[in-house]
């Protein structure tokens, strides 16, 4: 998994990069199917707005966006952003069929035994 971070309009320090390095890839770990995260940190004036656009597989594109006068809280507010809509994309997934249509294993189990 890839993590591009840009920056506009201003230049951020190492230790900014690391810090928000860290709290995305806490997050992106727990979701194997992401691939590819790309975040743009923008300052105007005293506002620091934190943009996260993350790609994976089985189009999966999830965008998240964040602004007010710290830096640090930003990200945390958007890192937790992030991980509410991954959830959800995987709960999707997960979930798309109805427990009805499936059939246990010792069902079917008790099926073959009953057939042979």
């Amino acid at each position: 998994m890839t993590i591009n971070i840009t920056s506009r309009h201003a230049d951020i320090s190492e230790t900014q990069k690391a810090h928000v390095h860290a709290k995305l890839a806490a997050v992106l770990e727990a979701y194997p199917n992401v691939e590819y995260a790309h975040v743009i940190i923008d300052t105007q004036k005293f506002r620091h707005i934190i943009e996260v656009v993350v790609q994976g597989k089985h189009h999966l594109r999830i965008e998240a966006k964040e602004e007010s006068d710290d830096l640090y809280a930003s990200v945390d507010i958007v890192a937790d952003k992030v991980d509410r809509q991954l959830r959800c994309a995987r709960d999707k997934m997960v979930d798309h069929k109805s427990a009805k249509h499936r059939t246990k294993l010792a069902d079917f189990e008790q099926e073959l035994n009953r057939q042979g």
